[in-house]
């Protein structure tokens, strides 16, 4: 029993934030960041409020990255919610 324990544990602090990256055109030149929450219920089924797409957030800028991420803040209120709420953060790199 104990071992399972263990494992379990491991299973759970090695476990990393979820990320989600790539470019559109050449990818960022500038260094510019801009980054925005997006709010989401029920595991990220339903979408709360104004949810900014990285294109609105990229303006008029052809090459940039965009970063989807749960960071861990947003895991945190994942987990204190029990997945209800559940907040993602989308940064774009121009």
């Amino acid at each position: 029993m104990k071992k399972i324990t263990v494992i379990f544990a491991l299973a759970i602090f090695c476990s990393s934030c979820y990320t989600v990256r790539y470019n559109v055109g050449q990818g960022p030149s500038t260094g510019v960041e801009v980054s925005a929450k997006n709010h989401f219920l029920i595991a990220g089924l339903a979408p709360v409020g104004d949810q900014k797409s990285p294109q609105e957030l990229a303006g008029d800028a052809t090459d940039y990255e965009v970063e989807i991420s749960h960071t861990f803040v947003d895991g945190l209120l994942n987990a204190l919610t029990f997945g209800i709420y559940t907040p993602t953060t989308t940064t774009i790199r121009k």
